[in-house]
């Protein structure tokens, strides 16, 4: 007689990261015309639940305009963008601008202060500065209170859009250092868009983005791998029979 024992169970099938968002075959055209320009190319890119991607391309690659088609900042032409089960092409602007205040946070380059306290405070080393104007503040105190900002509702995704782009090298690490330290301690899920590998490198994993479309991507990045991918996107392609 067979008994439990005997059977040989196959192994459960290995599970991937759950996916906060994804964009599908994403095109964005601004302009018409001669003067149109194609921002997005049949983007397609899925975001990791309780990861930091950075995002990075040449200038003029899409890398603003994906993200604001994550965060339904931006309506696209054609493809889909969901978060989680939610695809954005089928809410009212109404219900876009809910989703946005209620599932998302924002941090741009600007400091753009109307401001969990406790550990969150701690952890942004805010805690003697909760009684000051922010024209009192620094330009990375500034910038952390608008990280503050955008986590204190605790958003399934936070957007950041070149965070460090008004900071100074020791102002940006710290920055930067948060992010990450949010990801991994509160699980959040952060998307940042950005220009400099030194940036890229405080992330879990890079895409790469050219003529509108996602090319590449890097896990685990270090500045030098990012800066080596970088270098082969921005090299010229080659004539053929050169």
């Amino acid at each position: 007689m067979t008994t439990t024992t005997d059977i040989q169970q196959a192994p459960a099938p290995h599970a991937g990261p759950s996916i906060a968002a994804r964009a599908v075959d994403v095109t964005k055209t601004y302009g018409r015309g001669e003067a149109a320009v194609r921002a997005l190319d049949g983007a397609t890119v899925a975001i990791h639940a309780g990861r930091f991607t950075a995002v990075m391309g040449p200038s003029g690659s899409g890398k603003s305009t994906l993200v604001h088609a994550l965060a339904g900042l931006d309506r696209i032409d054609s493809g889909r963008v969901l978060l989680g089960d939610t695809e954005l092409s089928t809410l009212s602007e109404r219900d876009r601008t809910l989703l946005r205040r209620e599932r998302l946070g924002f941090v741009f380059q600007a400091f753009n202060l109307v401001a969990w306290l406790g550990e969150l405070v701690q952890m942004l080393g805010l805690t003697d500065r909760l009684g000051h104007r922010p024209t009192e503040l620094s330009g990375g105190q500034q910038q952390r209170v608008a990280v503050g900002r955008a986590l204190i509702a605790r958003p399934e995704l936070v957007f950041a859009d070149e965070p460090t782009g008004n900071l100074d090298s020791r102002a940006g690490g710290a920055l930067l250092a948060f992010l990450r330290d949010a990801t991994r301690r509160l699980g959040q899920t952060t998307v940042m868009v950005t220009h400099d590998p030194v940036a890229a490198a405080y992330a879990d994993r890079v895409v790469f983005l050219a003529d509108g479309r996602v090319v590449d991507e890097l896990p685990h990045p270090t500045a030098e791998t990012v800066l080596a991918r970088m270098a082969r996107l921005d090299a010229p392609t080659p004539t053929i029979g050169a």
